[in-house]
């Protein structure tokens, strides 16, 4: 599988924006804010009529754990079936059991509702019981991508299992990795660790065009103003795409 430069993004500016930057692939995602959830048909629409790289489609029904109900999953693959039918190049899911493990039975069915589509992993293997269980269970399952931190707050922080997960994955899946990722971070992460795909969000904060503001009316988490817009910045995706350019090939 060749490099893979990956942008998160909640908005169809931020996409465009990603993908002038020189993204290869965008995970569209709902409220990055929060870790991101399942976005609806709508923006994937407008996001697909604007860009033209590869858009795999986070699919999280909310923000939390990753022990999901049985209304949960039931919501999951509706929103599997729509978004490959919808023409979604991959879909980036993940959930866990009780006691910590891969819950492959539910995966596998997502697997098999996507008719093909690529699979990610997402960070739900970040807190899973054992990464190199997980890893293998991934390996059954057919996951290509395994978006990782090394089970650490930040890549940088995980940089010692990340190495240990790219030497035995041997590139299937490819291991993506995520949290803290910069052109600088990529700098250093990739000869220390031998990974070929990175994933950031490069937001930058926007000032809200509101003149008129009421201030101490939080609309949602509590320290988050509402005066503030995450958009990704173009300027970050093509420093990170110049950085992997120059250690994995052009």
């Amino acid at each position: 599988m060749p490099w893979v430069l990956e942008v998160c993004v909640d908005s169809v500016e931020s996409a465009v924006s990603a993908a002038r930057g020189g993204a290869t692939r965008l995970e569209l995602c709902a409220n990055l804010v929060i870790g991101g959830t399942s976005p609806d048909e709508d923006l994937f629409r407008m996001v697909r009529e604007r860009v033209d790289i590869l858009v795999r489609v986070l699919l999280r029904p909310r923000f939390g754990d990753f022990l999901y109900s049985e209304e949960e999953f039931e919501l999951l693959r509706r929103q599997v079936r729509r978004f490959a039918a919808l023409g979604a190049d991959g879909i980036v899911i993940g959930m866990l059991r009780p006691d910590g493990t891969l819950d492959e039975a539910r995966m596998a069915e997502l697997i098999s509702l996507a008719g093909g589509c690529g699979v990610t992993l997402h960070r739900a293997f970040d807190v899973c019981r054992d990464p190199l269980e997980a890893l293998d269970a991934a390996v059954r399952l057919g996951v290509d991508t395994i978006l990782t931190s090394g089970q650490q707050a930040s890549c940088a922080q995980g940089s010692e299992l990340l190495r240990e997960l790219v030497a035995r994955s041997g590139g299937r899946p490819q291991i993506l990795i995520g949290a803290g990722v910069s052109a600088d971070v990529i700098r250093t992460l990739q000869p220390a660790t031998g990974a070929d795909a990175f994933h950031l969000s490069a937001k930058r904060t926007e000032n809200s065009r509101m003149t008129f503001r009421r201030e101490g009316v939080p609309m949602g988490l509590p320290g988050i103003s509402e005066f503030e817009v995450w958009r990704c910045d173009e300027t970050a995706v093509r420093a990170a795409r110049q950085t992997i350019e120059a250690l994995c090939g052009g």
